[in-house]
């Protein structure tokens, strides 16, 4: 299902040339915050939220902000089970698989994926019509293989995935 377009020792090469605004930013902030804390508050839920896709902003900020800490208590806490975690996050309004998986990934102490055309591309699969759960557990499962395999992160393989996709994308 995922096959990686580029020989994985380019991995790192490609994450080096990766640079998204705001990142530094983000994980310095609510990402470390939500660590420490082990849930998101309102504000630090609409930073992410609005890093992963703007678009959404709108949507999310309706959601009430004992329900982004409830849900989101639940999704990070090590014992929850991974499916819990991954769909419990799509409750909140203005959260879809992409933005869920935007928040385990920084925020959860276990590595996950960013779900992302960009990275899916990188790995010659295209975007599903509709993400579900047993989708998201290959996809996890590769990557954390993919990582173990090469000795990474999953912040470095995200980056990677993505800045690949973002040059070679449009002349493939």
């Amino acid at each position: 299902m995922f096959r990686l377009r580029f020989p994985e020792g380019e991995i790192e090469h490609w994450a080096a040339r990766y640079q998204y605004a705001g990142e530094r930013e983000l994980i310095a902030g609510p990402v470390a915050a939500a660590r420490q804390r082990g849930y998101l508050r309102m504000p630090e839920f609409l930073e992410i939220a609005r890093w992963k896709t703007p678009r959404s902003r709108s949507r999310c900020a309706k959601n009430d902000p004992s329900f982004v800490e409830e849900v989101t208590r639940l999704a990070l806490q090590p014992n929850t089970s991974p499916r819990l975690r991954i769909e419990s996050l799509t409750l909140l309004s203005g959260v879809e698989w992409p933005t869920a998986s935007v928040i385990l990934h920084f925020c959860h102490r276990e590595p996950y994926p960013i779900v992302d055309f960009r990275a899916l591309w990188s790995l010659s699969c295209a975007v599903p019509a509709r993400y579900d759960y047993p989708f998201w557990v290959a996809y996890t499962e590769f990557a954390r293989g993919l990582c173990r395999r090469v000795d990474l992160d999953s912040r470095t393989l995200d980056r990677a995935l993505w800045q690949y996709s973002k040059e070679r994308q449009n002349g493939a």
